[in-house]
């Protein structure tokens, strides 16, 4: 076989560098970027959560994010710089570390995890999707959703369900299949109004009862005993928390990065994480507080806080605020859905097989498999602990992470021949072991069994927060040691 036809079997043009003079992002992009990662359901519970539910002191959770979000910050430089001054997405950087092969397969794995949560989120989102459906069926005639066309369910799955999964697999894969130009755009605005969003309900608690609601808020913010020792423990719980929150895009944050105008755009960039973490969790929290006065004055049986924002939203039974919280919940989780799993599941697969997928034909397999994820998920997926064989697979990302900067900040002296990356040959600096590199291999496995034994061993459990960046220090430095010259 001649050097250009397997060269072709592993170009692609979605895997090669971006051209410098294309290169149109800045930190006011990734600001938008990590507002959207933190902007979902998941995010405004857990930072919710964090400060009204456990008994935290509030400079405890307020200190611990920040740690927390500064690790984010730490590691999500060293895996953003190799793609900003290279071009390359985290599939094709993969290549210098494992070899072709091995960037092939365990950049599969990132592709795996990525359309199983793309698929959980795509369900979720459904169901935002079905409460205005049936708002809008039962607006126009209220009791038309007692007929039996809307009582007969298909694997816990009924016909507003069914229609409403299968529009939003088709609204998210047309819209998010059209290219990164547009994506950032899709990106840029979600952020903009989902803070507008929270802006918009956050003065509306507070002019309720201004007096009522800051009171409320205030009590929340608990600084008393707050440097002790007995509080060192918490700080770190909350700080692994955030970072396990933020861990999944850490791996892949090269495909976003590759298009930033420069270095110093990218770490300022990565540091509006910290200021999206705080301007966040000060709307979630109001938000929370102000809505726990309102609903405890209504109701007398209420015991817990409600920090789920559809939760909330049922609870104050109010048709208009119902429509408008669901519309940004709408938004929201699409977008996260964009950045969190498609995009980095998009590049990972075609990496695979680089001659036969592009952009479109991979959003369209993801597509698929994410319907059968999402129409699993409520009777079987849910009900198998399904979950953790899938973080056992993710404790492969924090090894993967844990070489790779490694390798190119040590081994490689932050430089790499580009050529290389793109040639599958004997001449090839990366082409190790037949497109294996087997030291990385090995050490990766080994940083595998570190991590993932925080999800198996029992004893090891309190420590699953930090699996990520266990599986990196133990990959890393044992790549080190194997590799050095």
């Amino acid at each position: 076989m001649s050097q250009n036809k397997i060269n072709e079997k592993i170009i692609n043009w979605e895997l090669v560098g971006i051209n410098p003079a294309t290169k149109n992002w800045d930190w006011k992009d990734l600001f938008c970027f990590w507002s959207v990662s933190i902007q979902s359901i998941i995010g405004f519970s857990l930072i919710a959560s964090l400060y009204t539910i456990y008994d935290l002191n509030s400079f405890v959770v307020f200190f611990g994010s920040i740690l927390g979000s500064l690790l984010v910050y730490f590691f999500s430089n060293f895996m953003g710089k190799p793609s900003q001054k290279y071009g390359l997405p985290f599939a094709t950087l993969l290549r210098s570390s494992l070899g072709y092969s091995g960037a092939k397969f365990f950049g599969l794995l990132r592709s795996l995890v990525g359309i199983f949560f793309f698929g959980i989120q795509t369900y979720f989102l459904s169901k935002a999707i079905s409460y205005l459906i049936r708002i809008s069926l039962f607006t126009f005639d209220n009791s038309i959703l007692d007929k039996e066309i809307f009582l007969t369910f298909l694997i816990g799955l009924n016909i507003i369900d069914w229609a409403a999964l299968v529009l939003c697999i088709i609204i998210q894969i047309y819209i998010f299949s059209k290219g990164m130009l547009y994506n950032r755009k899709i990106i840029n605005f979600s952020a903009i109004i989902v803070y507008l969003g929270l802006i918009f309900f956050t003065l509306m608690i507070l002019l309720s009862d201004v007096k009522l609601t800051t009171t409320a808020f205030k009590e929340i913010l608990n600084f008393k005993n707050f440097l002790t020792y007995s509080n060192l423990v918490p700080i770190m719980s909350v700080a692994g928390t955030v970072f396990a929150y933020f861990s999944i895009i850490i791996i892949s944050l090269g495909d976003f990065t590759r298009y930033i105008k420069n270095e110093k755009q990218l770490i300022n960039g990565n540091l509006t994480l910290l200021l999206n973490l705080v301007l966040f969790s000060i709307f979630a929290v109001f938000i929370v507080a102000g809505s726990d006065v309102f609903l405890n004055q209504k109701f007398e049986d209420i015991e817990r806080v409600f920090t789920n924002p559809t939760d909330i939203i049922g609870k104050f039974d109010n048709l208009q605020i119902t429509v408008i919280v669901l519309f940004f919940i709408i938004i929201a989780s699409a977008s996260t859905n964009l950045i969190a799993n498609l995009i980095p599941s998009q590049y990972s697969l075609i990496n695979f097989q680089p001659s036969k997928l592009n952009i479109k034909n991979v959003s369209y397999i993801i597509g698929f498999l994410g319907f059968i994820i999402g129409m699993s998920w409520p009777t079987l997926l849910s009900q198998i602990g399904i979950l953790s064989f899938v973080d056992t697979f993710s404790s492969f990302f924090g090894p993967i992470s844990g070489v790779m900067i490694v390798n190119y900040y040590i081994i490689n002296k932050s430089n790499l021949i580009i050529k290389d990356i793109h040639l599958l040959s004997s001449k090839s600096s990366f082409y190790f072991s037949k497109g294996w590199h087997l030291k990385a291999i090995y050490s990766l496995i080994i940083g595998f069994i570190f991590a993932s034994s925080t999800i198996w061993n029992f004893n090891l459990m309190f420590l699953q927060s930090y699996s990520w960046i266990i599986g990196a220090l133990v990959s890393g430095f044992i790549y080190y040691l194997l590799d050095r010259k």
